[in-house]
């Protein structure tokens, strides 16, 4: 686990370690969000880089009777 200091200014360096697992790049937009006590950074990905993420997931959901 990497640590990281707010500076002055409220800015902070995201660890090279976690730049690169997770394909970061200099000017790309992530979400903020304050959830249960912590702070939680969400890269945004464009739509065409999305195409296929749900591959594999499991369909067989038990519907209601009434349902089609």
């Amino acid at each position: 686990m990497d640590t990281l200091t707010i500076s002055p200014k409220y800015q902070v360096v995201i660890p090279k370690a976690v730049r690169e697992a997770l394909h970061l790049r200099a000017g790309q937009q992530v979400q903020v969000i304050a959830y249960d006590g912590r702070i939680e950074l969400i890269p945004e990905r464009k739509m065409q880089d999305m195409r296929g993420f749900l591959a594999g997931i499991d369909l067989s959901i038990p519907r209601e009777g009434d349902r089609v």
